[in-house]
């Protein structure tokens, strides 16, 4: 993926997240990655995963 062409993420949260501002993270999937935010501070740092890191992650989280 060239830089010059930036991807525009749609970023989401879960629909367990409610409105009333608690602590909540953004997702949006991009190709090759999964980029994850702060929902309450969107213009700070976001960290990138590779697609088969987030779906360990997941995996993992399930398990509970």
């Amino acid at each position: 993926m060239s830089t010059a062409e930036p991807v525009r993420l749609s970023w989401f949260k879960s629909s367990y997240s409610g409105n009333e501002g608690g602590e909540c993270l953004e997702v949006a999937a991009a190709p090759g990655a999964v980029h994850v935010r702060d929902s309450k501070a969107p213009a700070r740092a976001q960290l990138a995963f590779r697609r088969a890191e987030w779906a360990a992650f997941l995996r993992y989280a399930a398990q509970g």
